[in-house]
């Protein structure tokens, strides 16, 4: 009988210490993954209000520094264009630090057709999208995540 008493807590004490290593293992390989997955993002940018320019570059810069491989593309239309323009922008400085980290910042040419926006008046960091809303879908169907910027 002691025999048996001893082998069922043996049993009870091999089952636990296995299930404590399968979770720990378990949990190793959710932190693994998650510092290995490269995550995609689109921002999109509409407001011209600078408080919102100077919080986005907060928000990617943060996003970068806890997730450094993520790939980042900020989409400017409306009056978030603002952004993006020589004579307007207030974070031109942040941007091409933003840029040499890999975020890619782009202007909508249909917002730029309709305010009478010259390319030559977007900053050189920029790129040219024909549509902001075609650019955001775009990105959405090919699995980035999507976050709408402002307060």
């Amino acid at each position: 009988m002691k025999k048996l008493f001893l082998a069922v807590i043996l049993f009870a004490i091999t089952v636990s210490v296995v299930a404590k290593k399968t979770k720990q293992t378990l949990l190793n390989n959710v932190s693994v993954s998650k510092v290995t997955n490269q995550h995609k993002v689109v921002f999109q940018v509409t407001s011209e209000d600078t408080l919102v320019h100077k919080s986005l570059i907060k928000q990617l810069n943060n996003m970068l520094t806890a997730a450094p491989g993520t790939k980042i593309e900020v989409v400017c239309h409306g009056s978030g264009i603002n952004i993006l323009v020589m004579d307007k922008t207030i974070v031109h400085d942040k941007i091409q630090q933003m840029k040499n980290r890999g975020v890619l910042f782009m202007a909508c040419e249909n917002t730029l057709k309709e305010r009478n926006i010259g390319k030559g008046k977007i900053i050189s960091e920029a790129r040219f999208v024909p549509s902001a809303l075609i650019e955001i879908i775009t990105k959405q169907e090919a699995g980035w995540s999507y976050i709408k910027d402002g307060f």
